[in-house]
């Protein structure tokens, strides 16, 4: 693990998280776009995820020598520079050509890892060539568990860190912005096998355990009984996520469920938790709240989409200097130092949550279309 590291503003031309977003809708379609940016029927759960991060506020703690911050942490068996990584997203290449492969580019020289989706370009093995650096892979089960047996099979000899099954898909869900304007995603275009997901059961985890030595994460835990389920059961990582808003709607935001997950884990596995997370101060708050790792999903497009893989390796230099501010600034020198006692739960809103409600100053950007 890197040394303690003075604060240093980030260089080149994006100085401000939110100047990616109008740039990258400039160069998408507005189909891309919509799906981006689009959840679930209502998109209820979408802004959810928002408001339960902007109701907490941090309880700054003074007279702290905070000359020197440490943002960096280790999590299966590898050092990543920030206790985030890059979610798995399908149809990456609708961003930028090189797909998952430009990102774990980015995230392997920047130091933090990428989860790639079984659901984007280039693939398993094409991606892991790209990306020396810490590594997870992501599966939709699109077949019974000899399939599965196979596919992890493949990834352990690519070098991944760890396997993460996505478990809060057993139907599809109605993407209303992509229904009304006539959108089909490639990779659901072409998906079969989508049975294999609505059957997928705590049978097929033990399976899993039983044969493979490899950390196991599962994708969409939402409730303290399922995350119970999954200690009982081995599983490494326990990843809170509702798929930023895009499966079930009208459920809760997912730092509303970090307390919860939190207490039947009881350490027994580490807790990686996303949904809207895309400032400094976001990160601080999960880890606060005792979470391991805090997943980065439409921050990191906008980036992809306005400048690859620069893009990506700038973006999360400004996320890194936002999390030091917002750490020094709350007392904490390093990520283990922070606990619940530096959170202020049901502090009142500002603004209205929605995709981009953490950036007030697109709306003065003229280039800049919701």
């Amino acid at each position: 693990m890197d040394e303690p590291k003075h604060l240093h503003e980030p260089g080149g031309d994006f100085q401000c998280l939110h100047e990616f977003i109008p740039v990258a809708r400039k160069k998408l379609s507005d189909h891309v776009w919509g799906y981006l940016v689009g959840a679930a029927e209502s998109e209820t759960t979408l802004r959810r995820n928002r408001m339960a991060i902007d109701s907490l506020a941090l309880r700054p703690r003074v007279c702290v020598d905070v000359s020197k911050i440490d943002t960096s942490t280790t999590l299966f068996g590898k050092p990543w520079r920030l206790p985030v990584f890059l979610c798995p997203v399908g149809s990456l290449e609708s961003f930028d050509p090189g797909g998952a492969a430009t990102a774990g580019r980015a995230a392997s020289a920047f130091g933090t890892p990428i989860m790639c989706s079984s659901v984007t370009h280039p693939g398993l093995e094409e991606i892991a060539a790209a990306t020396p650096g810490p590594k997870i892979f992501q599966l939709y089960v699109r077949g019974d568990k000899a399939w599965v047996d196979g596919v992890v099979k493949r990834a352990v000899d690519n070098g991944y860190d760890a396997f993460a099954i996505t478990v809060d898909t057993a139907a599809y869900s109605r993407r209303e912005r992509d229904i009304a304007g006539r959108f089909v995603k490639p990779w659901r275009a072409a998906a079969t096998g989508h049975a294999y997901q609505a059957g997928f059961t705590w049978d097929n985890v033990k399976h899993f355990k039983d044969k493979h030595s490899i950390p196991l994460i599962l994708k969409g835990i939402a409730t303290a009984e399922d995350a119970a389920l999954c200690c009982e059961h081995g599983v490494d990582g326990v990843y809170i996520s509702n798929h930023g808003g895009r499966q079930l709607d009208h459920g809760r935001g997912s730092m509303d469920v970090l307390p919860e997950v939190m207490a039947a884990v009881r350490g027994r596995a580490k807790v990686m938790i996303d949904g809207s997370f895309c400032r400094g101060t976001d990160i601080v708050k999960a880890i606060a709240l005792g979470a391991d790792a805090v997943g980065l999903g439409r921050m990191y497009c906008y980036a992809l989409a306005a400048d690859g893989d620069a893009g990506v390796h700038k973006m999360l230099e400004l996320l890194e200097h936002e999390v030091g501010v917002a750490m020094a600034l709350s007392g904490a020198r390093s990520l283990n130092e922070l606990n619940p006692s530096f959170v202020f739960r049901d502090a009142p809103i500002v603004s209205q949550p929605h995709q981009h409600s953490a950036f007030p100053l697109l709306q003065e950007t003229p280039e800049y279309r919701g």
